[in-house]
């Protein structure tokens, strides 16, 4: 009884839309219907189908309702994947193209011991005024890290620097009979 109800609701709102509407959901519909058919248990998608979900998610409102066998959310992270690459294959990084090889490795090296409070974003730019194109991310891989040196700021050495004064104070205390 709810699907026949269901199913009169829907041709009554469909009177209402347009021809376009109406021929978009068609499509939507009788394509589901296809991937359905060629994976019955779980519908796997190809590339010809993620394009023309990407095209209904642009030019039609209500693709969102009429969407049955994937997210909206996965429709929209295929746009976003297929913009990624786009753009990616128009402009490639610089920094993806050289990778630091066996010398830019140990230049690295060199240049992190001999200046050792110089970060990674300024050895990237010194080794791209020698014309070396490498990321922040590979200049942190290969850098040396300092030893640490004991601090005066931790706790011990407060305590090695203060204790004669912390005896003094603890254990010599002169009492007062009148407050002054």
């Amino acid at each position: 009884m709810k699907a026949v109800l269901l199913a009169l609701l829907g041709s009554l709102r469909a009177g209402t839309r347009s021809r376009a509407a109406l021929r978009l959901e068609v499509l939507a519909l009788r394509h589901q219907l296809a991937v359905y058919r060629r994976c019955p248990t779980r519908p796997r998608t190809n590339v010809a189908d993620r394009f023309l979900w990407a095209w209904l998610s642009r030019t039609w409102a209500g693709w969102r309702n009429t969407l049955v066998f994937v997210q909206p959310s996965t429709v929209i992270a295929w746009q976003r994947r297929r913009f990624r690459h786009h753009w990616a294959r128009l402009f490639p990084s610089k920094a993806r193209q050289t990778q630091a090889g066996q010398g830019g490795q140990d230049l690295i090296r060199t240049m992190s011991s001999a200046n050792p409070t110089r970060g990674s974003p300024r050895i990237v730019g010194e080794l791209t005024k020698l014309g070396i194109h490498v990321a922040k991310a590979t200049v942190e891989r290969y850098m040396l890290r300092p030893t640490k040196k004991p601090s005066s700021s931790t706790w011990r050495a407060f305590l090695d620097n203060h204790a004669k004064d912390l005896v003094a104070v603890d254990f010599l205390v002169v009492p007062r009979s009148r407050p002054r």
